[in-house]
């Protein structure tokens, strides 16, 4: 546990938020400042974009199973190069020009996450199969040993998702639910998830639509019925993991509008958020 009182805010980073380049810097500089408004700040990020375009470049033809990405141990390799070596390098070098001690870790830095293989569910005429989808894992534990010491010396952690398990077999872990875990396990008193909407939409199309709270009870029946939907689901799944695992609150903002990310300071009602 951190020794001083500052509250911790785990961000999410992805999205076009990611790959725009005077967005991310944008961003970033909003994300600067809610460490001098005084918190301790850790960012979580994946790279989709970054994957395909590196194993396009080596011609390892992607395989999708339900939009489950399928990961050999041969693509594994690339996807840490472009997690590893092309994100979390340019967020650090990044967040270190605007005067920030950032330092890049993955699950694998300290021990810091435990995965484990994920096989993927799939209903095939009646009968629930579990299909093998390569290197891709789930966490089932975090040691926040390393990010607590790193936070309590003023260093700002960016982590990617790659986490390895017991026999120190290697896996690719969704993004949103490693980051989900990890605000859990540090008590974040915020797990901001930052996307490409303003929130979770009612009507995907209406903007206006927008959901400003939501139970963890009530969005079983909002994915039943199709109001959270693709890429939304695992984002929604990350707060209650989060909030579950120790996280005070989780909430999905937009990462387009870089401001909403120094309102958090300010408990300003943006976004959707989400609460037991």
């Amino acid at each position: 546990m951190l020794k001083n009182k500052k509250p911790v805010i785990v961000i999410k980073y992805g999205g076009n938020a990611m790959t725009e380049e005077s967005l991310k810097t944008n961003v970033l500089q909003n994300i600067c400042k809610l460490q001098e408004e005084g918190f301790h700040v850790v960012i979580v990020h994946g790279g989709g974009p970054f994957i395909q375009k590196i194993l396009s470049q080596v011609n390892i033809e992607s395989e999708f199973v339900d939009g489950h990405r399928k990961t050999t141990k041969e693509a594994l390799k690339y996807v840490e190069m472009a997690l590893k070596g092309e994100v979390n390098g340019s967020l650090v070098g990044m967040l270190n020009q605007l005067g920030q001690r950032a330092v890049g870790l993955s699950g694998k830095d300290g021990q810091l996450a435990t995965a484990t293989k994920r096989y993927h569910n799939k209903t095939i005429n009646g009968t629930v199969e579990k299909i093998d989808i390569g290197q891709v894992g789930d966490v089932v534990a975090i040691n926040t040993e390393l990010i607590s010491l790193l936070l309590q010396n003023n260093y700002l952690p960016v982590v990617t998702c790659i986490a390895a398990d017991s026999e120190c077999n290697e896996y690719n872990i969704n993004a949103d639910m490693f980051a989900g875990h990890l605000a859990g396990a540090l008590s974040a008193s915020q797990f901001i998830v930052l996307t490409d909407v303003d929130g979770l939409l009612m009507d995907k199309d209406d903007p206006s639509t927008i959901i400003r709270n939501l139970t963890i009870s009530e969005t079983s029946k909002l994915i039943a019925n199709g109001t959270i939907q693709g890429g939304m689901i695992p984002k929604i799944e990350s707060c209650i993991v989060a909030l579950k695992a120790g996280a005070k609150s989780s909430r999905i903002i937009n990462g387009t509008k870089p401001q909403q990310i120094t309102q958090l300071a300010e408990n300003k009602n943006i976004g959707t958020t989400i609460s037991t």
